[in-house]
């Protein structure tokens, strides 16, 4: 089911108890020297509607919200931004919107890292009013991390920017957005702690040109395996949100 496909009154006919609302969030940002600025954009769309293929009665599925919080990007241009405070109350808008409207399970299924810590504030506040509810918020590669780890090639395992996996997944999915000739090694990329402590260092601090890892490494094969792994795991993780047990008070037994 897709929200924006749907009319009113075949919205209203929705199940609120059982379905799950995916809200996909992402970023339009600089990729690099590489990749398209719409690139978490694509990639956190096409996961998202390849999980509502699988489970169409299970899923309500919105637009995805294409901005993100990208300020640590925007020293390299090419960057919009949407500021923290900003983000974070259009996020509890969102989901209050669907909360107020009866729904009753709600993820925040995000495309991009900036966008990690504001989306947890938000659930965070939006529970305090909404406590009889289910609301999730988590990145689209995350349940497919050992798959992950086990195809990329690069030193890199995790999930940076423009890097092998990114870059794989375009090559998958957008070919047609990817500067092959610019493929390299990215560099070196400076920490954001020390000894566990936070440092607060935007990409031109850390990077050399905007991306991270070994996008050099990328290629059509890996991505459609990273893709396939990343929706078959998100598929099994969305049927456990669906299932799990609504309620405002203690959830365990005993």
């Amino acid at each position: 089911m897709k929200f924006h496909e749907m009319t009113s009154p075949d919205l209203a006919a929705v199940d609120r108890d059982s379905t799950l609302v995916i809200v996909p969030i992402a970023a339009i940002e600089q990729h690099g020297p590489h990749l398209a600025t719409g690139t978490d954009f694509f990639l956190c769309g096409a996961v998202a509607e390849a999980v509502e293929q699988h489970l169409p009665d299970r899923i309500l599925l919105t637009p995805v919200l294409p901005f993100g919080a990208s300020a640590h990007h925007l020293r390299f241009g090419a960057t919009l931004d949407s500021a923290l405070d900003s983000y974070i109350d259009t996020l509890c808008d969102l989901g209050r919107s669907l909360l107020n409207d009866g729904y009753r399970r709600v993820l925040f299924l995000n495309g991009h890292g900036g966008n990690i810590d504001p989306m947890k504030v938000a659930i965070r506040k939006l529970q305090s009013d909404f406590p009889e509810t289910l609301l999730a918020a988590g990145c689209y590669w995350s349940p497919s991390d050992a798959d992950r780890e086990a195809i990329l090639e690069g030193g890199h395992k995790f999930v940076g920017h423009a890097c092998e996996f990114e870059t794989s997944l375009m090559l998958h999915l957008r070919p047609d957005l990817v500067r092959r000739d610019r493929l390299a090694d990215a560099g070196e990329l400076v920490t954001d702690n020390i000894d566990g402590v936070f440092l607060s260092r935007d990409m031109k601090h850390r990077t050399r040109e905007g991306c991270t890892g070994r996008p050099d490494l990328a290629s059509a094969e890996k991505g459609e395996r990273l893709f396939q792994a990343a929706v078959n795991r998100l598929v099994a993780t969305c049927e456990k949100l669906a299932a799990a047990p609504l309620g405002g008070d203690y959830l365990g037994e005993g």
